[in-house]
Order: C-alpha cells, then structure tokens, then sequence
C-alpha cells in the first residue's frame, strides 16, 4: 500500500511540475484545439484551448511508474509490457492530434485508420499474456474460471481498443475524461494489490495521480486539453491494465462511464439509420445534456461521482466474489 501511495503522489506531483512549461509552450507555438461545427455553440469558446497535454500526462505516468517500480523491485518485464503499450497508444494519439493541428481542422486520422493502429497494439500485451501467464487464455472472476482458448486473444483485443476509444469519447468536457478517470484507475490499483499484481497496482496509482494532477489545468475552464494523444492512450492503458491484472470483468463496473458513452454513440447511430430519429439530442450522452441546459461543472460533478459509485462496486463484488459468496 505504501508504495501505491508513493506512486500516485509522485504522478500528482511530476504532472503539476511538467504542465507548466509545456502549456507555455503550447502557447507559445498557438497548438490549439479546433471545435467542430457539429459540437454544442457553448464549444466555440474553447477554439484555440492548447491540446496534446496527453504528452505531459503520459510522462508523468511513465516517470512516476519507473521510479516506484524500481523502489519497489517490482520493474519487471509484465511492467515494461505495459507501459510500452502506453507509449505506443500515446504516439497513435498524438499522431491523430498532429495531422488535425497541420490541417488546421478536427478530422485527423481516418477511422480505420486509427482502429487499425488501436488494433495492432492491443496486439502486444494480449500476446504477452497468452505466452507467459498459465492462465492466459482463461476469463477469471474470484473462483470462477473459465476456459475461452483460442476466443480469449479476440476477447483481449476488444478490452483494450474499446477501453481506448471509449475513454476518447468521454474526452469531451472540461475535466470530465480525468475525474471519471480518478476513481476508475484507483480501483483497478486496489483490486491489482488485492490479487498481487504489484505491478499493474502501481502503474494504475501512477494513472490516477496525473489525472488528478492534470485536473489542475482542465478544470472548467480549461487551459489545456489532453487530446488524443491523452484520451486513447490512457483509455487503451485501461484496458490493457485489467487484461494483464486478469479483472477483465469488473472493468464492466470500473469503465462503467466510458461504457455508457459508447453505448450511447451506438443507439444514436442505429435509431437515426433504422428510424430516422435520434435517441439523443446528441452524442455521447454527455453533449445530450449540455443541450439539456445542465452546465458543465454539474455534468462533469455527476459523471465523477457515478464512476466513483461503480468503481466502490467494482471493488466491493472483487470482494464477494474471491469469498465465494457467489
């Protein structure tokens, strides 16, 4: 516990300290956010809000993680693993973010473009897992085990790109991608240290002590976005976390927000092609109620605490199932 501490102090603290000579930067060069003509009218006044702060973020993570890792002999190769798919996921975002600054626009990469990247990098920690972990191809949950053989790579790839690209719809509001993201990684630290995967504990510590670090910056009104070169990268570190710390199921409660938002994309999508109507006035669901006139703070207050319900949920079933109540 003390070394989980350690690591979301010192991802709060390196955040803080980075986020100020990179917003200068930003600044300095004018690398700001281009609001799409689609987004609510009350977007238009974060046209030109400095972005790409995943890069700070992600810094602050990697940092924050090694040093506690090292402290705590913990820097094992499950470690390496896993924040060397958050910098490949971060170098996706970023990539993504560059091609919309240059073009001065929102489209950066094309869809398949960008799944495809997603895809193919969700590849590494899966197959790490299938050749070192004897329990690999297995989907756990306390006592219950089962078997998925070879469904269980599909199953894998399919946590971590839609971890990723659901965590970079949730980035959409002023803090709101980082305080819904606060209590999701503190409950994958704790169910990590529960099971005894150190690693994938401090890693998580690490994660929730930048956002809270950045939420100093993003906070209504923001003087920074995290972009998606911080939006898919922590998303596809979500993921990644509970494949390689084989809670896969609890992630259901833990991302319950990001789940939300994706479905609610989804529905959107499907009422309009087979109604012709929309569900929503907009989505994600949040937009929906921006146009319901609820203000950002009160969506971005709520939001955080429902993902801090589920994720004292998620914690509390880890409980009840590893007991064998069920």
């Amino acid at each position: 516990m003390i070394m989980i501490t350690v690591s979301f102090l010192l991802g709060m603290i390196l955040c803080l300290l980075f986020g100020v000579p990179y917003i200068d930067f930003l600044k300095k060069r004018t690398i700001g956010q281009y609001v799409k003509e689609l987004a609510p009218e009350s977007h238009a006044k974060k046209q030109g809000t400095p972005t790409t702060g995943g890069v700070f973020i992600i810094i602050a993570i990697i940092t924050a993680s090694l040093i506690t890792l090292m402290l705590a002999q913990r820097l094992s190769a499950d470690a390496l693993i896993i924040l060397l798919t958050l910098v490949f996921y971060t170098f996706a975002g970023f990539q993504d973010d560059y091609i919309k600054i240059k073009g001065k626009g929102n489209d950066g990469l094309t869809a398949r473009g960008k799944f495809l990247r997603q895809v193919a990098i969700a590849l590494l920690p899966t197959l790490y897992v299938l050749m070192t972990n004897p329990f690999g191809a297995y989907f756990s949950i306390g006592h219950w085990v089962i078997n998925l053989g070879y469904v269980y790579p599909f199953l894998s790839i399919f946590i971590i790109t839609g971890a990723s690209n659901a965590y970079n719809l949730t980035d959409g509001l002023d803090g709101l991608a980082a305080s819904t993201g606060i209590p999701a990684f503190i409950a994958c630290a704790l169910i990590a240290m529960f099971t005894g995967y150190s690693e994938v504990a401090i890693i998580a510590a690490a994660v929730a002590g930048a956002l809270v670090g950045f939420l100093k910056y993003n906070k209504p009104k923001a003087q920074v976005f995290m972009g998606d070169t911080g939006s898919l990268a922590i998303g596809g570190l979500l993921g990644t976390l509970a494949v390689m710390g084989k809670f896969e199921f609890l992630l259901i409660f833990i991302a319950a927000v990001f789940v939300a938002e994706t479905l609610s994309v989804i529905i959107q999508v499907a009422s309009f092609k087979t109604t012709g109507k929309r569900v929503f006035k907009m989505a994600p669901v949040h937009h929906h109620f921006e146009l319901c006139n609820w203000s950002e703070k009160k969506i971005v207050l709520v939001f955080a605490t429902v993902s801090s319900v589920f994720a004292i949920m998620a914690i509390g079933l880890y409980e009840v199932f590893v007991k064998g109540i069920l």
